[in-house]
């Protein structure tokens, strides 16, 4: 492996051809492998065999076909290759994940940071990026400086067709937070790109979205009253309860992961998660 390949994945796991030649095979047999993802490629390693994949050789695949061998399996990946089908499972990993910033590693997209701020359209001119993603972090460097985005503070995801620079696009749009606010940042690229884009984020805000049923009525005012911008340090006369009160409702919203503490048990901001849950419970009013 040369100094510019770096491995993001190598676990054991398993594998089967879903597709050969275009024809599905319904007597598919999963086969287990040593399966490693790199920023080029894809290596499936069985005791007699290495099959390696370009990953500009690869797509996802949205809708797999139906086979028996995946009856009683919670989940795999599927990937195209040429006129193959290949899925894959990994016991407690998130392949399709790794493979999307694999494809995505180092890459050139457009990017347009702020599009939006604080609801208010920006601007702002696409620029060119190279992409990089460390610790839960999308890091890119702009010319007025970096953009960083926490896939924790990812609130919602929209997919939309645009011409960019002279070319129809896919553009992804990103709703997240800076230092408390809301923001957009828009991307787009290949083919290849949006569709890695589209599935990371999508994965980040199924991951921060919750349930409203998760809250009593008072814990469900308070966090709308968090949205709305009430200061933390305002809540106990805003919603009429103790500050004591206010403090457990506090570490409640923290145990569920609706809000980052900032000062310990005296203020909270609303994260991604907060704030999908602030939004259901408006629309419950």
């Amino acid at each position: 492996m040369s100094d510019a390949e770096q491995k993001l994945l190598d676990a054991q796991g398993d594998f089967l051809y879903a597709v050969r030649g275009g024809e599905v095979d319904e007597g598919a047999t999963w086969q287990s492998c040593r399966l490693i993802v790199t920023n080029k490629r894809l290596v499936l390693a069985t005791s007699g065999n290495k099959q390696t994949v370009p990953l500009a050789k690869l797509s996802l695949v949205d809708d797999p076909p139906e086979i028996e061998a995946t009856e009683h399996v919670a989940s795999f990946t599927a990937i195209r290759v040429g006129s193959a089908v290949i899925f894959l499972t990994l016991p407690d990993a998130q392949l399709e994940e790794t493979i999307c910033r694999a494809t995505l590693h180092d890459e050139i997209v457009l990017v347009k940071h702020p599009a939006v701020e604080g609801g208010v359209v920006q601007d702002t001119e696409w620029e060119k990026a190279k992409f990089r993603y460390v610790d839960d972090t999308i890091k890119m460097a702009l010319s007025d400086g970096r953009v960083a985005i926490d896939m924790d503070n990812v609130g919602t995801i929209d997919t939309s067709q645009s011409t960019v620079r002279g070319t129809d696009r896919t553009v992804i749009s990103v709703e997240h937070t800076e230092d408390d606010l809301s923001v957009e940042t828009h991307l787009t690229g290949t083919e290849r790109h949006t569709r890695a884009l589209s599935s990371l984020f999508s994965s980040a805000v199924e991951r921060n979205e919750g349930d409203v049923d998760e809250l009593d009525d008072m814990e469900s005012q308070v966090l709308m009253a968090l949205y709305s911008g009430v200061s933390p340090f305002e809540m106990s006369d805003f919603v009429g309860i103790p500050p004591d009160e206010v403090e457990e409702i506090y570490q409640r919203l923290l145990d569920i992961g609706a809000v980052d503490e900032v000062r310990v048990r005296t203020e909270v901001a609303l994260n991604a998660r907060g704030r999908n849950l602030a939004s259901d419970a408006m629309s419950d009013e």
